[in-house]
C-alpha cells in the first residue's frame, strides 16, 4: 500500500511539472513613437518607471529583442502557445504588430536585425484603445506547434542563439489631442510576451530544414521593388534545395493594408498561392465577424461605431479586426526533391488606390532532410 501511495505521489508531481510550463520573455516593455529616434534610457525610465529587464535590447522605439536562455529553450515541448498582451498608453489607433524569431550566430550579445535570418512567428492588430477606459490588456494567442522542431534541433542550437523580437509600430499624435493625459507624450503601448508549453519537454531532434524566403516583403502593384511586374500584385520566389526534403511545409503570413478611401484594408481580395506552378491555396482574408473584439476597442472609432454590425456588414469590408491575430497559414507540400523550386503569391484584384497600401508577406520553408 505504501509503495502504491509513493508511486502515485511522484506521478502526481510529474503531471504537475509538465501540465503547464510558462516561459516569460518580455514583461511590460514600453513602446514609443515609431517615427522618432530611439529615446534615451533616462526618458524610458521616466515613462516606464524602470528600465527593461536585463538582456532586453531596444533596437528602435518600436522594436525590442531578447535572447532565449538555455533554460528557457529546454522547456519547449511538442506543444507551444505564444501569448501576447498589449496595454494602451498614448496611441488610440489600430496598429500593425508582429513577433519574430531571429537566428543570431552563437555567442553575440547584440546584433543588427537586417544582418541575420528572421522568421515572423506572429502578427496582430492592436485595438482602438483609450488608456483611461481600458481595464484589461488586449490579448493574443498563437499556436506554434509547427515550430517545435526548430526549438529542439541540435545543429541549429549549436550554431545559433535564438532571439525573440517584439515589434509594435505606434504613433501618439492623435492621442496627444484626443486622450486625457496624453498631451506632449510619446509613449504608445506596453507589451508583454510569454510562451506556454503544456506538454513534457521533447527530446532534441536533428535534420531540420529551415529556409527563410520572405520577411515582411511589402507587396503592391505600383513599385518596381514590390512586385514582379508593375501593374500586377504578384511575387515569385525561386530557391534551390541541395538535398531531398520530406514533410515540407510553407509558413505564410499576409495582411492587407491601406486606410485611404477605397484602400486595400477595406476590400477583401482573393489570394492565390502556387508552388512549382501548382495551385496550393486560395483564400480571402477576413473574419466572419469582428464583434468578438468589440470589448477591446474602448476608443470610439469609425470601424466599430455605436451599434453592432451584422456578419454581412463585417464581411463587406474588413480584412482583419482591430484586437485580433492575423492568420498564420501552413501549406503542406509533402516530399520535395533536391533542385529548383518556385513559390508564387498573386492578388489579381488588388487595386492600391492612389498608389497607397501594401501587403506584407512573410514566408519560410520547414521540413526534414531525407
Amino acid at each position: 500500500m505504501k509503495n502504491s501511495i509513493f508511486v502515485l505521489f511522484f506521478l502526481f508531481l510529474s503531471i504537475q511539472a509538465y501540465s503547464e510550463q510558462v516561459i516569460p520573455v518580455f514583461k511590460d516593455v514600453l513602446f514609443f513613437d515609431g517615427y522618432a529616434p530611439l529615446v534615451s534610457d533616462s526618458v524610458y525610465e521616466e515613462y516606464a518607471g524602470k528600465l527593461p529587464d536585463a538582456g532586453v535590447i531596444r533596437h528602435k522605439n518600436s522594436s525590442y529583442a531578447v535572447k532565449l536562455t538555455k533554460e528557457q529553450l529546454s522547456k519547449f515541448g511538442d506543444n507551444i502557445v505564444m501569448n501576447v498582451f498589449i496595454n494602451p498608453v498614448c496611441d488610440n489607433y489600430d496598429r500593425l504588430a508582429n513577433i519574430s524569431l531571429a537566428m543570431v550566430p552563437k555567442g553575440q550579445n547584440s546584433y543588427s536585425p537586417t544582418e541575420v535570418n528572421r522568421y515572423e512567428i506572429g502578427r496582430f492588430i492592436t485595438p482602438f484603445m483609450d488608456k483611461n477606459k481600458t481595464f484589461q490588456p488586449a490579448s493574443y494567442s498563437f499556436n506554434l506547434n509547427y515550430l517545435s522542431p526548430v526549438f529542439r534541433d541540435k545543429k541549429l542550437l549549436s550554431q545559433y542563439d535564438y532571439w525573440i523580437e517584439f515589434e509594435v509600430f505606434g504613433v501618439p499624435y492623435a492621442a496627444n489631442k484626443e486622450i486625457a493625459g496624453c498631451e506632449g507624450r510619446s509613449d504608445v503601448f506596453f507589451g508583454s510576451l510569454e510562451f506556454v508549453s503544456p506538454a513534457a519537454p521533447a527530446k532534441k531532434g536533428k535534420g531540420l530544414v529551415l529556409m527563410p524566403l520572405l520577411f515582411k516583403y511589402q507587396l503592391n502593384n505600383y513599385k518596381e521593388e514590390s512586385t514582379d511586374e508593375l501593374g500586377k500584385t504578384i511575387k515569385s520566389v525561386k530557391f534551390s534545395l541541395d538535398k531531398n526534403v520530406r514533410n515540407a511545409r510553407l509558413v505564410l503570413i499576409t495582411s492587407n493594408h491601406g486606410a485611404n478611401s477605397g484602400g486595400e484594408e477595406y476590400n477583401r481580395r482573393m489570394h492565390y498561392i502556387r508552388f512549382d506552378n501548382e495551385l496550393m491555396l486560395e483564400y480571402k482574408p477576413g473574419r466572419r465577424s469582428c464583434e468578438p473584439f468589440r470589448h477591446f476597442n474602448t476608443q470610439r472609432n469609425g470601424i466599430y461605431g455605436r451599434s453592432e454590425k451584422t456578419d454581412e456588414q463585417w464581411q463587406a469590408f474588413s480584412n482583419w479586426c482591430p484586437g485580433d491575430v492575423i492568420d498564420t497559414r501552413i501549406i503542406e507540400l509533402g516530399n520535395l526533391k533536391a533542385g529548383e523550386h518556385e513559390f508564387m503569391i498573386e492578388v489579381p484584384e488588388a487595386q492600391f488606390v492612389d498608389k497607397q497600401g501594401y501587403i506584407p508577406v512573410s514566408l519560410y520553408l520547414l521540413g526534414n532532410a531525407k
